[in-house]
């Protein structure tokens, strides 16, 4: 009806300049592609669900495909004043260089990988924990494991640039220090169990006024002020790994105020104020890890 589509050896396409094979609307046989189905979606959730920004997150492979749409969507008049982005993604790697594959030389399905995170992650938390000394029930193992190993999945291809290919290591997903899942989740449990030590409810800590005397103090705090830019960034170009940066220097600069600078011990007013930080630091780490899509246990 718009005068777009043409027939060309039998079969419905669409011309899209720039590109020398057209965007095929209805094969001559009368079967119909991709291109069909994406086409009448963008005119359902441009007319029906009023979207003004869509989003397509798929292989890189798949780029000229949705140019080719969205090129058609505009020339049909159908896109209006929505955006339409196509936020491409690399490949997970083995240590080969070669897409991830078993030990067998098969695929790796989504669940068996998942699986396989979680009883790894469940022997490093056993281990860790009889390492401090520390008595977890069945079910507080489980769900930790669970929490690490998911963790430790999602984050290893979050945090790599989003059309980057990567090699993806178990030793480095789930090793607790270093820019990994494990080592967030760590800090966040770190901070909670200082309230736990402090026998007081974090909430309170939210009333202090925060005295930024010593260097470590002040550069923790301007980190955090930081959150906001960087979700910013991260809503405009569509890469998490700003995120993940951020969390993982907000966690390192945790770490050497709390080694630099004595919270339970400090004096007053001193001892609320790093008191307050620490609550500070651990929902804004929360907060980035929820955005994530990522667990952040009470225990580790």
């Amino acid at each position: 009806a718009t005068g777009i589509a043409t027939q060309s050896e039998g079969a419905i396409v669409i011309v899209v300049e720039g590109y020398e094979s057209p965007l095929i609307i209805e094969k001559s046989g009368g079967g119909y592609l991709y291109g069909t189905t994406d086409l009448a979606a963008i005119r359902f959730r441009v007319g029906q669900l009023h979207a003004n920004r869509v989003i397509y997150l798929t292989d890189a492979r798949q780029s000229q495909h949705f140019a080719q749409v969205f090129a058609a969507a505009k020339k049909a008049g159908w896109t209006a004043d929505a955006s339409f982005e196509h936020a491409s993604f690399g490949a997970m790697l083995g240590d080969d260089g070669k897409p991830f594959k078993t030990r067998s030389g098969g695929t790796v399905k989504l669940a068996e990988l998942l699986d396989e995170a979680e009883e790894r992650a469940k022997a490093i938390v056993v281990q860790k924990s009889g390492d401090r000394g520390l008595t977890l029930s069945d079910d507080q193992y489980v769900r930790i494991a669970h929490s690490i190993g998911i963790g430790a999945v999602k984050y290893s291809d979050l945090s790599k640039d989003r059309t980057s290919d990567y090699v993806f290591s178990w030793d480095k997903a789930l090793a607790m220090d270093g820019n990994t899942a494990p080592y967030l989740q760590y800090a966040y449990a770190r901070v909670r169990a200082i309230f736990r030590k402090a026998g007081g409810d974090e909430s309170a800590a939210r009333s202090y006024q925060l005295l930024l005397t010593d260097p470590h103090e002040l550069g923790l705090a301007k980190h955090v002020l930081r959150l906001g830019e960087t979700v910013s960034a991260v809503a405009r170009e569509l890469k998490p790994h700003h995120l993940c940066n951020y969390l993982y220097e907000l966690a390192t600069r945790f770490s050497g105020f709390y080694e630099n600078c004595p919270v339970l011990k400090s004096d007053e007013p001193l001892r609320s104020s790093r008191l307050a930080l620490c609550d500070l630091t651990a929902r804004t780490m929360a907060l980035g890890l929820d955005l994530l899509g990522i667990e952040h246990p009470e225990q580790m």
